[in-house]
């Protein structure tokens, strides 16, 4: 279950210019970072750079562009705690100036005891909720959310994400080890919970980016992000 086609000659091009946006204002870097799994990234994504009005209004438009763009239905938006937080209060803006005014609501992370209280703020949750977050690396922030959504009576029905880095996920053992899975956060989503993802751009996409920018830095990039992707790659 995916809303962006990769076939899609608009949401190939959108794409293109959030990878181009994304280096622009550093938060798309090259180098050696270690991720979560423990594994050595030649790339490294930190929506949390995009720290300004104007970069925070052009992500905006990126996000609302690839929500409508990818024909997903759904009655409001709501944002994580904490990085989905202002991310969704921004797309939520964009969506009302292109013409789709939706109820936003977030949570906190620690329960308010004054008040109107709770972990709940803004618009009730009801019908089907469109979650955003910046990227996913094991679905933990997802199954968070549902859960919230769920039990406030509304439907997780949809996640967007800023970039699908298309690697394996991985799990804890028995035994406590961490081990990969042979699929991605983000088709652990929509496989086994059920919601469509719509993703403004993938690690397919940085590649091609790569491609089309043929200058020996460049190059060299995109080789190390290739062997990354053979190593770890999935969708």
């Amino acid at each position: 279950m995916t809303a962006t086609p990769t076939s899609n000659p608009e949401r190939d091009a959108l794409a293109q210019r959030f990878v181009q946006f994304a280096l622009e204002a550093g938060v798309l870097r090259f180098g050696e970072f270690k991720t979560k799994a423990g594994r050595l990234s030649p790339y490294f994504f930190n929506a949390g750079l995009f720290d300004d009005g104007a970069k925070l209004g052009r992500l905006a438009e990126c996000y609302a562009e690839a929500i409508l763009g990818s024909g997903l239905a759904f009655d409001m938006v709501f944002g994580p705690a904490y990085k989905g937080i202002p991310l969704a209060a921004a797309v939520a803006v964009e969506l009302a100036r292109r013409g789709h005014n939706k109820p936003f609501a977030y949570n906190r992370k620690e329960a308010k005891d004054h008040g109107e209280g709770g972990t709940l703020v803004g618009a009730p949750l009801r019908g089907r909720v469109l979650i955003i977050d910046d990227v996913m690396s094991a679905g933990t922030a997802a199954r968070e959310s549902i859960a919230l959504i769920r039990g406030a009576g509304a439907t997780p029905h949809a996640m967007a994400i800023a970039l699908d880095r298309q690697e394996m996920a991985t799990e804890v053992a028995p035994d406590g080890t961490v081990r990969d899975v042979p699929y991605s956060a983000v088709q652990y989503v929509q496989r086994e919970l059920g919601l469509a993802v719509c993703a403004i751009a993938k690690l397919a996409d940085l590649l091609q980016y790569l491609e089309q920018h043929d200058d020996p830095a460049m190059r060299t990039h995109r080789e190390r992000v290739q062997a990354y992707r053979a190593r770890y790659g999935v969708g």
